[in-house]
């Protein structure tokens, strides 16, 4: 496991020398951009940076197109590097690899507890002369800026925050049905039963564990509210999985199953199943808003969607986060300038447009947003609404916490000898057992 030990005296002092290079960059790139080029010379080729990533989907790589044409105006090169593989499991394992083997790609998407401990191990460039010239404090939703913020350093560029606990619903089927929104569990539970009768199925499903911990952990929000969802999966108080909204919780996940064709499958499947007219409805991030309108489906036309059940004016997020890798540091004043560009106004209007996300910056109008992303912007600004880390999306816990407990949800959900209590009682003894206290953003 890796230490998430205090930085030693060397890590200090490197990172007292980091800051001093970060500003010394910044004024050579500032003089640099005043200056005027002689006459007759040509311009810099681009200066490439290796990204590697997982998104893989239609829509996510739109998205990484968005970001690589917006950096070429710059001059600086994506040069991309996609691992596929739901949820970035198999990008995790590329990625450490190759840090381990010495060739660390330029950038990565580090998210939650991995983007720390990479931090610790001082191996991700700190971006403070960055933020600092950029007023990503004053500009940063202030979760996000706790999260990109690690022992008191700023460790990556935040690019759009996911709305986990999303329903999306065909508005075509509903509407030929005259079914009414899934706003509560009894409408979805009506429009499920017409729907089966009709011949469609009533979810799009998947039984990859990670996606069904995505539904779980939306479901445990619904059934015990954001105080209940605190205590489990931020605090990590083992005696609260014995809590009756638990088993609801679990037990409506295998209703939720039940409703749907059974089997692992990637994710984009169970869009374009919302997509086709098959089925009609789909418990997932926002990024499959983004993927659905991909495939030519239209928001308010082709379908819909709402907060889950009982979720309304709680937002449980994910943060996309690219992390700039130290190396050699021959590429940072490339790296700086790219972590500046992502943070500007029009990529991540452009970027989250089309990944489904919202922007991280609270200087945005919100009515420029489609109808799904204002209500996940406004939800996400608002001063007393819960914003709950996903466990499934590595915000909330390390990996093998998250492993452990995604393992034992999955299990309960597609195997029906597995008793409701008793899986209560196991995920309790792993939380006993593996929890570790949260690394905070603060020193």
């Amino acid at each position: 496991m890796v230490s998430t030990a205090p930085p030693s005296a060397f890590h200090r002092r490197r990172r007292g020398l980091l800051a001093a290079a970060c500003m010394a960059a910044s004024a050579l790139l500032a003089a640099a951009s005043a200056a005027t080029p002689a006459a007759g010379t040509e311009p810099a080729p681009p200066q490439a940076l290796d990204v590697l990533h997982w998104w893989t989907s239609v829509s996510e790589r739109r998205a990484a197109d968005h970001l690589d044409a917006r950096l070429a105006e710059v001059g600086i090169q994506w040069r991309d590097t996609a691992i596929a593989g739901g949820a970035g499991m198999a990008a995790a394992k590329v990625m450490k690899g190759r840090l381990l083997s010495g060739r660390p790609p330029a950038v990565s998407q580090l998210i939650g507890a991995v983007l720390r401990d990479w931090a610790d191990l001082g191996l991700v460039l700190e971006l403070d002369g960055v933020a600092r010239q950029g007023e990503w404090a004053r500009t940063l939703f202030p979760a996000v800026q706790a999260h990109v913020t690690h022992r008191g350093h700023v460790v990556a560029a935040p690019l759009g925050v996911h709305r986990i606990n999303v329903l999306l619903y065909n508005r075509r089927l509903f509407d030929r049905l005259k079914l009414a929104p899934p706003q509560d569990w009894a409408a979805a539970e009506r429009a499920a039963q017409a729907l089966r009768q009709a011949g469609y199925l009533p979810v799009a499903w998947s039984d990859e564990p990670w996606q069904v911990a995505t539904v779980f952990e939306a479901l445990l929000l619904a059934e015990g509210g954001p105080a209940l969802y605190q205590r489990l999966i931020v605090e990590r108080d083992p005696d609260a999985y014995g809590r009756l909204a638990v088993g609801r919780a679990l037990e409506r996940l295998r209703w939720w199953r039940s409703l749907g064709s059974s089997g692992e499958r990637p994710w984009t499947e169970a869009a374009r199943e919302v997509a086709a007219d098959r089925a009609g409805m789909l418990i997932m991030g926002d990024w499959a808003k983004g993927e659905l309108m991909a495939l030519g489906s239209q928001l308010g036309e082709s379908f819909d969607c709402l907060p889950v059940p009982g979720t309304a004016g709680s937002h449980l997020y994910s943060i996309d986060t690219l992390a700039m890798l130290t190396g050699d540091y021959s590429r940072q004043s490339v790296q700086e300038r790219m972590a500046a560009q992502l943070f500007s106004a029009p990529v991540q209007q452009g970027y989250n447009r089309i990944k489904g996300s919202v922007p991280v910056r609270r200087d945005i109008d919100p009515q420029a947003l489609d109808s799904c992303a204002r209500d996940s912007w406004l939800t996400f600004s608002r001063a007393d609404a819960p914003r709950l880390p996903s466990l499934a999306h590595r915000m909330a816990a390390d990996e093998a916490l998250k492993d452990a407990l995604m393992a034992t949800v999955h299990r309960y959900a597609v195997d029906q000898r597995q008793g409701t209590e008793a899986t209560q009682r196991r995920l309790a003894t792993l939380v006993r057992a593996l929890h570790k206290p949260p690394v905070t953003g603060t020193p």
